[in-house]
């Protein structure tokens, strides 16, 4: 038992300093030096609700420093939602931009974001659509870079990395760290052992024609990872999808344990029925669960020593990594979430097996086989 636990622990430690290696092997945050390419593309921009940063992200792209032409659809479910009050202000800040707000009234499946895209499609002007969450902020260079790879006429789909940029709790701080150490490193690494299949929901540039030939957004209204549904459907048509290297930041108002709790729960299990064998891997690679269970089980020796290089190693690589995707070292101090985290991570990992139920914006859903949504009757109120 001790000797499987420290092949283990090894294990983990290896695929922790493989990951961190291809982290450094990206050229993040690099820019287009003298940008050349800027095809006219369309935003589709669904809303629901608004909350105190709603304005600063949406004002980020209505102020974007783009040299082509660019329309913007914000689609809201109905005129008294309030974040069509926060777009009209911004039409009116912005009087020159080809932007409208657009009543996404049917609601075409439960996927409530998707049935809003299917709505603003017929809308768009132009054949590159660009897709954002409504909590996504960018700098004023971001759609210059977003474009950059779609010059390969390969290159169906483009994707940037994204950050939590401001967590104000301690789940908040718990939950940066999984998605500003761990995610992204995580997905160059599956890219590394296979072209990439899935797509990232903050921003995905995609092209008109290609998502035509899957049958629209329409088609994807009863998943909820529509990313995932979008970029595997590309992929599988021989699509490439690609990664810019600029990082665009989310920002959410202040969010308590239950509500962050059940981000982290939707998440791994919307992952473990989209990916299910590489998700039931993902266990092996936790970099704090076997070096801990390796000590447990022989105290004294060799484990104390691999053990301590295990947590060292994995202190490491998480600050840098932090550091390298927010350009800032104000995590350093909360570092010490990062053993937690992992400890958590295996109790969500063995819960997304346990379960097929989620909570989404305030309404509970089931997933079935295949990633579908199935709406339950029952709401719970939001917490902030």
């Amino acid at each position: 038992m001790s000797f499987a636990l420290a092949a283990l622990a090894l294990l983990a430690l290896a695929l922790t300093l493989w990951q961190w290696i291809e982290g450094r092997r990206f050229p993040l945050h690099r820019r287009v030096s003298a940008p050349s390419f800027a095809p006219p593309l369309t935003l589709l921009k669904p809303l629901k609700g608004a909350d105190p940063h709603t304005a600063t992200c949406l004002r980020s792209w209505l102020a974007q420093d783009y040299p082509g032409p660019v329309q913007l659809l914000f689609g809201v479910t109905a005129p008294t939602d309030t974040a069509s009050e926060t777009v009209r202000s911004l039409l009116a800040e912005f009087p020159h931009a080809d932007a409208q707000l657009v009543i996404c009234p049917d609601a075409l499946g439960p996927n409530a974001k998707v049935s809003k895209l299917a709505q603003l499609e017929p809308l768009a002007k132009y054949h590159l659509l660009v897709v954002s969450d409504a909590d996504v902020r960018v700098p004023p260079d971001f759609l210059t870079n977003l474009v950059a790879p779609l010059q390969d006429p390969v290159v169906a789909l483009v994707n940037p990395l994204y950050r939590l940029a401001n967590p104000t709790t301690l789940p908040m701080r718990w939950e940066a760290l999984a998605v500003n150490a761990d995610f992204w490193s995580s997905v160059l690494q599956a890219r590394r052992l296979a072209p990439l299949a899935f797509a990232l929901g903050a921003v995905m540039a995609v092209r008109r024609q290609a998502l035509e030939n899957i049958g629209g957004f329409k088609t994807l209204v009863e998943y909820l990872a529509d990313d995932f549904q979008l970029g595997h459907r590309l992929a599988r048509r021989g699509a490439r999808l690609a990664l810019c290297p600029a990082v665009v930041d989310c920002l959410e108002p202040p969010l308590g344990w239950r509500a962050v709790w059940h981000h982290q729960l939707r998440w791994a299990r919307t992952i473990r029925v989209c990916r299910p064998l590489p998700y039931a891997l993902s266990i092996l690679s936790n970099p704090t669960l076997w070096p801990l269970l390796w000590l447990a089980a022989q105290p004294r020796g060799p484990a104390r020593y691999g053990a301590a290089l295990c947590f060292v190693v994995r202190l490491l690589t998480a600050a840098d990594n932090q550091r390298r995707l927010t350009q800032s070292l104000t995590h350093l101090p909360w570092l010490w979430l990062a053993p937690i985290k992992d400890l958590l991570q295996f109790i969500l990992w063995a819960l997304a097996f346990l379960g097929n139920r989620v909570e989404w914006r305030g309404q509970r859903y089931r997933v079935d086989r295949g990633g579908k949504l199935v709406t339950e009757d029952r709401t719970v109120k939001r917490e902030t």
